[in-house]
């Protein structure tokens, strides 16, 4: 199909100009001279966390996500707040972001087989390129020559997409980080891998609306389900749902879901009421190797977003040198 004819090679030709926000130009061999294991170094001790902690793979995904929508793929999200400054991890969408240990481990040795060569925000694109693929998921060159930004403030996580986002929203959100349609809805399938607490969610399971006490996109016997999970008043902190039922592999489970109307958030429902997502959705839901093609193409995409040159090489990804 046409679709597929136009994105299918895209990851092989994809360069940082694609993207108005970056100042950068990044190179899949960018490391090859100063340190040709770094690779291996992020990639074994990725491997290693996620043998110990299933949850690694989701929450190192996200945690790229976060990073690069909020000032651009720059490590912002690693810094650690100070008395003077609260920064993006102490944010209220970010306050359930785990897994910075991983990453402060690959530093560490990264440090010791190549002094301050690879940045922070390198290291953390290795590592969702990584989390996807030993998860079943595509692999693709990651484009490295990221600097570390210096600046990171929780008052700017407010630029999210929220769980509670229609299409619309979603659609602007990306489009102000240079990322398109298909963009949105490969990315989206991310969510694959995700586990999400009631709290953001549990607004589609009570009191919905004046005519509806819960939403009625939502799969009836589903969203009885959640009840049954995140009852109200809900005193489980750690009650929620699976974004997808096959979630510990990367697959397109989770579009299959939105089509029976079991989107776990708002967000992802949305993407099968609105003309412009919904055919993508279908498309996906009935091939996953295409899925994985456009989701390696947009992860590298997104990679681009907001790079700078004037950053730094942390010494250590949690504070500025």
């Amino acid at each position: 199909m046409a679709f597929q004819m136009i994105y299918s090679s895209i990851i092989l030709i994809i360069f940082v100009t694609i993207n108005p926000l970056s100042e950068a130009i990044l190179d899949p061999h960018y490391y090859d001279k100063t340190c040709p294991q770094a690779e291996n170094i992020v990639s074994e001790t990725v491997r290693n966390a996620s043998t110990f902690d299933p949850k690694v793979p989701a929450r190192i995904l996200r945690m790229f996500f976060h990073d690069c929508f909020i000032r651009g793929c720059d490590a912002s999200v690693l810094l650690d707040s100070t008395p003077e400054n609260k920064a993006e991890k102490d944010g209220p969408p970010n306050i359930s972001l785990r897994a910075f240990y991983v990453i402060d481990e690959a530093k560490t040795k990264l440090e010791k087989a190549c002094p301050h060569t690879v940045s922070c925000a390198d290291i953390l694109a290795i590592a969702a390129r990584d989390v996807v693929t030993m998860s079943g998921g595509p692999s693709w060159e990651v484009f490295k020559g990221r600097k570390d930004g210096r600046i990171s403030r929780a008052n700017e996580t407010i630029n999210l997409p929220a769980p509670s986002f229609n299409t619309s929203q979603l659609i602007q959100s990306f489009s102000k980080r240079g990322l398109s349609i298909k963009d949105l809805v490969a990315l989206s399938g991310g969510h694959t891998l995700r586990f999400s607490h009631c709290s953001s969610f549990e607004a589609r399971l009570h009191n919905f609306s004046s005519v509806h006490d819960t939403d009625p996109s939502m799969n009836v016997e589903f969203a009885e389900s959640l009840k049954k999970k995140c009852q109200k008043p809900n005193r489980d902190r750690n009650a929620g749902q699976l974004l997808d039922s096959s979630a510990s592999s990367f697959d397109n489970g989770y579009y299959k879901q939105i089509l029976a109307g079991k989107g776990v958030f708002a967000s992802d429902q949305s993407l099968y009421g609105d003309f412009r997502t919904k055919w993508i959705v279908e498309t996906f839901a009935r091939d996953k190797s295409l899925f994985f093609s456009e989701f390696a193409a947009s992860m590298v995409k997104l990679g681009n977003v907001g790079v700078i040159e004037n950053g730094e090489v942390r010494l250590n990804c949690r504070v500025v040198n």
